[in-house]
């Protein structure tokens, strides 16, 4: 008589026999509504600029950014993530430009506001490095260290005018520590209770940035260790993660994505409030790369990437294939 509890009674491959099959029995689906597209937008440009480590990827102009936002939102995205870029003589060392309500990425907002309304969720990146002249997150102080406390003042203002400007969800990626408290704070302040934190809870000191520099006209010198995580550590994220929570964050996320799976399981287990995980762009320029090349499948690898990080325990994940891969999930369901 066969034992159904093992071999050759229990035979798993029978639900993976046909695709009808195995569509059915998928622990893990993917839907348009799991993604958020970042969208960078530079001033001063007539045509978009293609960034060459991001093939596909643009710096966009302001109009047709509002075209990138409303193809979102008909392939059913979730939200968009923005990223001003300023001229470069609009840098300084206060980043300036990114608390000026006349700055790239409140016109910008404004812009994504009038053109979708509140029919797809618009985020806005509250960060310093696209506005210093020296690339920092931050502030430095007159020994050229990041100064924390200082730094806060000014995510305080940008806060503010990002919200000002419409937005939905502000996203402080600064990793400075008490962000997140002085975010809400300054919001409430000026009675926008109703706009959402998005944490970057853990966001790690990664080589897979390199092409996100470039996307943003980076002037970085030196690197983030002191502020960013060590890639060794999963403890200290969920530290980081407690502290996000207690100073009001609505929403956490971790980044880069792929290289940290366990980190961003860990996180969803922990927490009872959405989590979200950023596809960075070395993840996306390391695919294209070898696509590009014959080496692996692009679309099949693309779906298998976004797949285990939803598996791993993200609702929501920012990727630069967000439209692309929306359209092509709302073909396959018509």
């Amino acid at each position: 008589m066969n034992s159904y509890g093992s071999f050759p009674g229990a035979r798993p491959r029978r639900l993976r026999t046909t695709p009808a099959m195995r569509r059915m029995v998928a622990e893990t689906r993917l839907h348009s509504s799991d993604l958020i597209l970042p969208a960078f937008v530079r001033e001063g440009i007539t045509e978009p600029v293609p960034i060459q480590a991001m093939p596909g990827v643009v710096q966009h102009t302001r109009d047709t950014l509002r075209k990138a936002a409303a193809e979102a939102l008909e392939a059913g995205v979730a939200g968009i993530m923005l990223f001003g870029v300023p001229e470069d003589d609009k840098k300084d060392a206060a980043g300036t430009a990114g608390t000026d309500p006349d700055g790239i990425l409140q016109v910008a907002i404004r812009d994504v506001k009038a053109e979708v309304g509140d029919e797809l969720v618009i985020m806005s990146d509250l960060c310093l490095d696209e506005y210093t002249d020296h690339g920092h997150c931050g502030v430095l102080d007159a020994e050229g260290r990041v100064d924390n406390d200082a730094t806060l003042e000014r995510y305080a203002e940008m806060a503010q005018v990002q919200a000002d400007a419409g937005v939905h969800v502000v996203g402080p990626s600064g990793m400075m520590d008490g962000q997140v408290g002085v975010v809400r704070d300054a919001l409430d302040t000026i009675g926008k209770e109703d706009v959402s934190i998005l944490a970057y809870t853990a966001k790690y000191s990664s080589a897979f940035y390199g092409p996100f520099r470039e996307a943003v006209g980076s002037s970085l010198r030196g690197d983030r260790k002191t502020y960013q995580q060590d890639p060794a550590n999963l403890r200290e994220s969920l530290r980081e993660l407690a502290l996000d929570l207690e100073e009001g964050a609505d929403m956490v996320m971790v980044k880069p994505a792929g290289p940290y799976l366990d980190v961003l399981a860990k996180v969803a287990e922990s927490v009872d409030v959405p989590v979200a995980a950023y596809q960075i762009s070395g993840e996306y320029a390391m695919v294209e790369a070898a696509a590009e090349k014959g080496w692996i499948d692009r679309d099949k690898a693309i779906q298998e990437t976004l797949t285990g990080i939803r598996r791993a325990g993200a609702q929501m994940i920012l990727t630069y294939w967000a439209t692309e891969v929306a359209q092509k999930l709302g073909s396959a369901r018509h």
